[in-house]
């Protein structure tokens, strides 16, 4: 709907409001981080190897790039509002799931069902680019994620407080309470706002290669899958590096868990005000930039030998803060490249930085060891971030000599 009705909360018949959208990504980001404090004492309750338990967040990755790839265009033919109502229906019985899994390996079956949610993220983007155009969407998107990041920001610490009180479970209870609250708050607010579209979904699947042969969407959606395949690299490395290197409690290690997204709070916030002033590219060169300095500092000093709990999660914070410029506005890139494939651009997109991060994070875990200390992680982030860089710098280079604003 190119002019859709102005939001009344609560009112299935208007587009949703800002706050719908964001509980929607909120939970979505919420299941992905908030029992990372309570993976070691999970690996003691199924009796499993650390390892194998620390798929619980790459598997879950590779199955919510999958399921992007799927979710975009599906919205696009059959609408925000269904696949969104399915998607956070089937996320709470696959929590139930993990709740009461016998084994390891049945978690991890019930853990990848829970991807589902990235519908959540997924869609509250398109929403978005369906309500407001270009550098407003990376605004509004900002915004968004700003409320959002409060969430994955609070959500270790929360998990290491339940686990010490309650156990591992506690985290999965809280999260079907919320599913089923979500889900009810979709049905009462979120109209729908996608154009009605006519043909299969194979049709839609097939407009994928108008998608890929856009140099731009490349460019925008690389910088924002290496800036957040270092925030994935963290997801999958930081509880071993807290809890087997630095032997940090599960409540301590979820509280400086945050700092990145402490970081990537500010970075929204930044990215929701500046956006539209200084554009889309700049606000991701600045981005990339903030990321890769606090990195390559971070790696200067525990390559010295002054590796510290505090230094470790304290340069966390520009990382996050970096992310917080990038990703707002090199999705609202991605969205902008072909505005009526905004639900497969979003999906598309979604899938290369999730995967992208899928394949960070279980890289992560094999590369640590208690010998090796923290520096292969920050090595392998600053790696990925560095690559965001160099891919922002060559959309820039494209614009400027094809003279594009």
């Amino acid at each position: 709907m190119s002019q859709p009705l102005p939001a009344r909360f609560l009112d299935r018949t208007t587009p949703p409001h800002i706050v719908t959208l964001t509980l929607i990504a909120g939970l979505s980001a919420l299941s992905m981080n908030i029992f990372l404090p309570s993976l070691p004492g999970m690996t003691a309750y199924f009796g499993a190897d650390y390892r194998l338990m620390q798929l619980s967040v790459s598997l879950y990755l590779a199955m919510n790039a999958v399921l992007q790839v799927l979710v975009g265009p599906l919205s696009d033919r059959f609408g925000r509002r269904p696949l969104l109502l399915w998607s956070f229906a089937a996320f709470v019985l696959a929590t139930i799931g993990c709740l009461f899994a016998p084994t390891a390996e049945i978690f991890l079956a019930f853990r990848m069902l829970q991807a589902v949610v990235s519908a959540g993220m997924v869609l509250s983007r398109a929403v978005v680019r369906d309500m407001v155009p270009g550098p407003e969407a990376a605004s509004m998107i900002a915004y968004v994620t700003m409320g959002m990041s409060l969430v994955p920001m609070l959500g270790p610490a929360l998990g290491g407080v339940l686990d010490a009180a309650f156990g591992w479970q506690a985290n999965f209870w809280l999260l079907a309470l919320l599913g089923l609250a979500v889900f009810w708050l979709i049905w009462r607010d979120l109209g729908e706002t996608a154009a009605a579209r006519s043909g299969s979904f194979g049709a839609q699947l097939r407009q994928y290669p108008e998608l890929l042969g856009s140099p731009r969407f490349w460019g925008y959606a690389a910088a924002a899958m290496f800036a957040s395949g270092a925030f994935f690299a963290y997801l999958g490395g930081a509880p071993f590096v807290g809890s087997e290197i630095y032997h940090l409690s599960p409540a301590t290690l979820g509280l400086l868990f945050g700092a990145a997204a402490f970081g990537y709070l500010f970075g929204n916030g930044i990215a929701g005000r500046f956006s539209v002033r200084f554009g889309i590219d700049r606000m991701i060169l600045a981005g990339t930039l903030v990321s890769t300095a606090g990195l390559a500092a971070s790696f200067l000093i525990h390559a010295i030998g002054l590796g510290h709990p505090l230094v470790f999660f304290g340069f966390m914070v520009p990382l996050g803060l970096g992310n917080g410029l990038v990703l707002p506005n090199a999705t609202s890139g991605t969205l902008s490249v072909r505005p009526h494939l905004a639900g497969s651009a979003s999906g598309l997109g979604g899938a290369l930085m999730i995967g992208g991060g899928a394949a960070l994070s279980a890289l992560s875990g094999g590369l640590l060891s208690v010998e090796s200390g923290a520096l292969p992680l920050i090595g392998l982030m600053l790696a990925s971030s560095g690559l965001s860089l160099v891919s922002i710098l060559l959309v820039m280079r494209r614009n400027a000599r094809l003279g594009a604003a």
